[in-house]
């Protein structure tokens, strides 16, 4: 096939998406998995110390806080899951994620800033902090992998974590130096125990995220081949990095100043889903979605019933299972090579 003729079928491609995606989404597996999601919804609106049935409010706080903590693990795990796809996606590596490039940290130092210059900041403030601090972080990160060529893909997130660490300490340095450190302690310890209505709303803007890279699905796709491939097929690649990055530091800034640190689930739904069904980011994009769903309501019930009536925080779970499978996905690689 002549260039002139990959690039008219690319060109088509990208302006008419179903004939980029050849993969069927609604398949019985597919239906299966959304039953899947639907039931562990319901366990998780179940699961809880407060007696709803047996008390006169109970109703009343099942819509309180039930309700508002199972849309906000599914509106979470939808968020970080399609940033560690999309990040994978324009950096061409398999390990990377928000965690991994030092994404949450610098939305954790955005929050610490703006703790600094408003004592007592609302919920929009410090979302746009962590938003605005993702965004130069995560372009940092980009802008150094592109000036500096690796030979192996396993530096790339060593780096990142790295970088992550140096911000982290930053921003605990500044937390002691203006006695703030109560306030990165509480960010650093992910969990879903203080959300209720009035505190969660925001992350209804994920929906409009997954909306956007749904839309530029293909164009994200075609920056995973490369500046070369991606600017000879005519499209703009710059462009579209700087979309992307606009799109995962959104996400990760509303999960940070809502939730916290949510660690390695960008990394393990992305590979889990690629492994099974390729690169394709549009036929990807739903399972993607409904595996990061998925996982974080498992790691919230196991969080809320392994020491019951107490409550472990959903990241050490999250930690220690993506720890786990960041390393087999290491020692797999390394047996490929």
């Amino acid at each position: 096939m002549s260039k002139n003729r990959m690039q008219t079928i690319t060109r088509a491609e990208i302006s008419q998406p179903h004939l980029f995606n050849q993969n069927k989404i609604w398949t019985k597996t597919f239906i299966l998995a959304i039953i899947a999601i639907i039931i562990l919804g319901i366990i998780s609106l179940l699961t809880g110390v407060y007696d709803i049935r047996g008390q006169e409010d109970g109703m009343n706080m099942f819509f309180i806080t039930r309700v508002p903590r199972t849309v906000s693990l599914m509106l979470t795990g939808a968020a970080m899951s399609m940033s560690g796809l999309v990040m994978q996606l324009i950096t061409q590596n398999r390990l990377v994620e928000p965690t991994t490039t030092g994404t949450i940290e610098w939305a954790g130092l955005g929050l610490i800033f703006v703790y600094l210059f408003f004592p007592a900041p609302t919920l929009v403030q410090r979302m746009t902090g962590a938003i605005v601090f993702s965004f130069i972080g995560t372009m940092i990160f980009f802008l150094f992998l592109r000036k500096v060529k690796l030979r192996s893909s396993l530096i790339v997130p060593i780096i990142g974590m790295m970088l992550g660490a140096v911000i982290s300490a930053f921003s605990t340095f500044i937390g002691l130096l203006f006695q703030m450190t109560q306030n990165i302690e509480a960010w650093f310890v992910g969990s879903f125990a203080s959300v209720q209505i009035g505190r969660y709303e925001y992350l209804w803007l994920i929906v409009v995220v997954t909306v956007l890279i749904f839309i530029y699905a293909n164009r994200l796709t075609l920056a995973g081949l490369g500046e070369d491939v991606t600017t000879s097929l005519g499209v703009n690649y710059n462009l579209i990095i700087l979309v992307g990055t606009a799109l995962i530091s959104f996400a990760v800034g509303i999960v940070a100043a809502v939730i916290g640190n949510l660690p390695f689930l960008g990394l393990i739904v992305p590979n889990v889903v690629s492994m099974y069904r390729g690169d394709d980011l549009r036929s990807n994009l739903p399972w993607v979605v409904l595996l990061g769903m998925g996982s974080i309501m498992v790691c919230d019930i196991i969080s809320r019933t392994i020491i019951m009536p107490f409550e472990v925080p959903v990241s050490l779970i999250l930690g220690t299972l993506g720890a786990i499978v960041f390393i087999v996905i290491l020692l797999r690689r390394r047996k490929q090579r």
